[in-house]
């Protein structure tokens, strides 16, 4: 039987990609996506590539409804990729930024998160080798933020950084929780990649971005938890 995936915000970007390259290692994957007709249109595609392993699930991560009724459709996994993130208004000072702004970012990219991979934990329970990655940032690192020779040092984004790096202590408790498990669980950052979520300035192509994901999602019963990835191998918190 094959292995299955569930991909959060998989209809587009890294995502998608993300989905392609685990469809042909032979997975299978549940698309996870809050807009039906944008999840039909991406599985259309991955269909015209030759992938048929794949269904979609309507799943938005701010509603608990749709997580409940999205975890009642899939009785196995065995790899959760919380994907799903946004990226807020700006600017993001941290004088100015609204108390609204930061409360909608922290409720998809940490609240969202988090609500998700719990409801999804009974599912796990029949997989031998579990695997969640939650799909993280550089900008999400204090240690990068607090060192004036990194090279986004400038980029002080308070809604969507502080996201991240909160995502962060989440990764390191849930690992901690399932240390004595076969769980594998962990940060990784994709890199700043051509998607839409920058308006397509990022200068990573999204291939190395879903490869880098993909890795961690298929790390072996020696593979590593509770840890921060990103290309050039572990980041500081």
């Amino acid at each position: 039987m094959k292995k299955k995936v569930l991909i959060t915000g998989g209809n587009k970007g890294i995502g998608f990609e993300t989905a392609k390259q685990l469809l042909a290692k032979d997975y299978f994957v549940y698309l996870a996506c809050r807009d039906k007709e944008k999840a039909t249109e991406a599985i259309t595609e991955l269909n015209n590539l030759g992938y048929n392993d794949v269904e979609a699930i309507d799943l938005d991560v701010t509603s608990e409804a749709s997580i409940k009724n999205a975890a009642n459709q899939i009785e196995s996994l065995d790899i959760l990729i919380n994907n799903a993130g946004i990226p807020g208004d700006y600017p993001q000072k941290a004088s100015e930024t609204s108390q609204e702004n930061l409360r909608n970012v922290f409720d998809t990219n940490f609240f969202g998160l988090i609500r998700t991979t719990q409801a999804f934990i009974p599912a796990f329970k029949k997989s031998d080798a579990p695997r969640i990655v939650n799909v993280s940032s550089d900008l999400g690192s204090l240690g990068n933020h607090s060192n004036p020779e990194w090279e986004h040092y400038d980029v002080k984004l308070l809604a969507y950084c502080s996201s991240k790096t909160a995502l962060n202590a989440f990764t390191v408790m849930l690992a901690y929780e399932f240390k004595d498990t076969n769980f594998k669980i962990n940060s990784v950052n994709p890199g700043y990649t051509k998607t839409d979520f920058n308006n397509n300035q990022g200068p990573k192509p999204v291939e190395e971005a879903g490869e880098l994901i993909v890795k961690y999602a298929i790390l072996d019963d020696d593979g590593p938890t509770g840890k921060f990835f990103s290309e050039g191998g572990e980041s500081p918190w």
